[in-house]
């Protein structure tokens, strides 16, 4: 199968894929939804549960401002419309670990709705994905089924922590398009700050829904993958179900509706239970909570605070610093290595700002990242330091130090946690620059390899790389490469 068409190709024929994400993003808050309980990540179990999270007898919920805020922010920063009046209502089934039997939530009237998505491909495109609503739920607690033969433990710290269910419109045709949507997403909520995007910790949860049809036909049954804590365990997902999908259809059997789990061990999605229509959760407009209003005031208010976002940073970077489109998106990735970036950039001495802004480009997503991946570190955690990274680069461009030699310096760097400059002074790797004394090694070459010179001199010009390496090895590598090569030039000629 491909991810490169909107179509794939089985036995009998063409089938369009169709894809549609709720992505379900932890609200970055101190507190939950309706409580004052925390929401610290790692405490012992049921050690951050109060009297409304599990469900006492008159409890009442009351909602955190701070919440309501940052689903303004997130609303904002997806290009949506963020609603004056919203209603939250009660979503009802039974969990286990959902001690009141029901969710609150929002139904027909979320808190933003519309919105969009400008997300780049790895082919060079970029599409436009739709966001259908967001709107703030609580979460459930978490039961854990692998410590007891015979027993399931329930830890209700997570009961009521709020979320933002992000829902997509079903546009996205690819594997590829889903990934690059969930990671554009998450990039975005950690620039606005509302939510961690850590995935590995629950802070972000994916369930895709996907369905198979012929090219133009109306949509097909779907079934939802359920809890993906990755993308690519939700790479991985989608393309099993694809594939599970489209056997099954082939051999004229009929998808069920149902919800299933990814399991990345054996990288297969597995039958969870039936799919439930909102009809089945019996929604209603929780009593205890009235409706929300907000003031345009308030709405504006958020605004305000809105930072940068990674398309407007993407296009000042390659406005400002004439950056190829790739390199600019990829700085841009991660909000600590776009601040990593631009705080080399601003260090750097260079006269010419735009070629030092391209050079720690090159050094940041070649040698620092390569590190990074060596090591396991952080771009927030290594001992390297933008002002460290811009001097590096200075002193390439000023000729102190050729791009060779700088892969020495970096090592180093790395290593000691020294300055560039220092490095080169203790390791006496300076550039030799002085034309004179580069011009006396060159006669010395060109004199004990007179046989060769004559070969050049008679037509075989391969031999220029020849003299070059001489030279550079007599010097310790020190040499500056374009004085080498005009010298050269000059003697042969």
């Amino acid at each position: 199968m491909s991810d490169t068409t909107n179509y794939i190709e089985g036995r009998t024929g063409l089938w369009e894929v169709v894809i549609g994400l709720e992505v379900h993003a932890q609200v970055s808050s101190k507190t939950k939804l309706f409580d004052g309980c925390s929401t610290e990540f790692g405490a012992e179990p049921n050690t951050q549960i109060g009297f409304f999270g599990s469900a006492m007898p008159g409890m009442l919920p009351i909602l955190n401002k701070v919440c309501v805020d940052q689903a303004i922010k997130t609303g904002l920063g997806i290009n949506a419309t963020v609603n004056q009046l919203s209603v939250f209502d009660r979503k009802n089934y039974f969990y286990a670990d959902l001690p009141c039997g029901y969710q609150i939530s929002q139904f027909t009237k979320p808190i933003v709705s519309g919105g969009y998505l400008d997300v780049d491909l790895d082919n060079g495109e970029t599409k436009r994905i739709g966001v259908t609503r967001l709107h703030l739920e609580m979460d459930a607690g978490k039961s854990t089924h692998d410590l007891h033969p015979s027993k399931t433990y329930i830890d209700l710290n997570r009961c009521g922590i709020a979320l933002m269910e992000i829902v997509s419109n079903p546009e996205m045709r690819t594997t590829m398009e889903a990934m690059a949507y969930v990671k554009k997403l998450r990039t975005i909520l950690r620039y606005l700050g509302t939510c961690d995007g850590n995935m590995e910790q629950g802070s972000m949860r994916v369930d895709a829904n996907i369905s198979l049809r012929r090219p133009g036909a109306p949509l097909g049954t779907r079934a939802e993958i359920k809890n993906v804590n990755s993308i690519r365990f939700l790479g991985q997902a989608l393309d099993y179900e694809i594939g599970r999908q489209m056997e099954i259809l082939e051999d004229g059997g009929e998808i069920v509706q149902e919800t299933r789990l990814f399991d990345a061990g054996k990288g297969i999605t597995r039958s969870m239970r039936s799919k439930e229509d909102a009809h089945d959760y019996r929604y209603f407009p929780d009593p205890d909570l009235p409706p929300l209003r907000l003031t345009s005031a308030r709405i504006e208010a958020v605004k305000a605070t809105l930072p940068e976002l990674p398309d407007a940073k993407q296009k000042r970077l390659m406005d400002e610093f004439d950056l190829p489109k790739y390199d600019a998106s990829v700085l841009v990735g991660e909000q600590e290595i776009a601040h990593f970036y631009e705080a080399a950039v601003a260090a750097s001495k260079a006269t010419n700002k735009a070629q030092a802004a391209k050079q720690i480009a090159n050094w940041l997503m070649g040698e620092v990242f390569a590190a990074l991946n060596r090591d396991g570190g952080s771009i927030t955690t290594m001992t390297l330091t933008a002002a460290h990274l811009a001097e590096l680069v200075d002193l390439i461009l000023d000729d102190t130090i050729s791009g060779k030699i700088a892969k020495d310096v970096f090592l180093k760097l790395w290593e000691t946690g020294k300055a560039p400059s220092q490095l080169v002074d203790e390791l006496g790797l300076k550039q030799i620059t002085d034309t004179g004394a580069i011009e006396q090694v060159i006669d010395t070459i060109l004199a004990q390899n007179e046989d060769k010179v004559a070969d050049y001199r008679s037509g075989k010009h391969q031999l220029f790389g020849f003299f070059v390496g001489l030279a550079m090895k007599a010097t310790q590598g020190k040499a500056n490469p374009g004085i080498v090569n005009d010298i050269l030039k000059k003697k042969l000629g």
